[in-house]
């Protein structure tokens, strides 16, 4: 086996690409393109509005944009 010397800045850029790469694989192991389980509006806002994270001008935002879209039934 050969040794190879290198920085601790170069080790850690390495170590945090892998951990990044291992990161981004584990996510798209899983099906990140499926359509989403809920079709219906008011449940996809009320959802969101439940989480307590969201203001209620983007709740109104997200409302109005997934109204327009063919994929969301009102």
């Amino acid at each position: 086996m050969v040794n190879v010397t290198i920085s601790k800045k170069e080790y850690q850029d390495l170590l945090d690409k892998k951990l990044r790469y291992e990161y981004l694989r584990g996510l798209l192991k899983e099906d990140v393109f499926s359509p989403p389980p809920a079709k219906i509006v008011k449940t996809v806002t009320k959802a969101f509005q439940e989480t307590g994270r969201y203001n209620e001008k983007f709740l109104k935002s997200l409302e109005r944009g997934l109204k327009r879209s063919s994929h969301f039934k009102s």
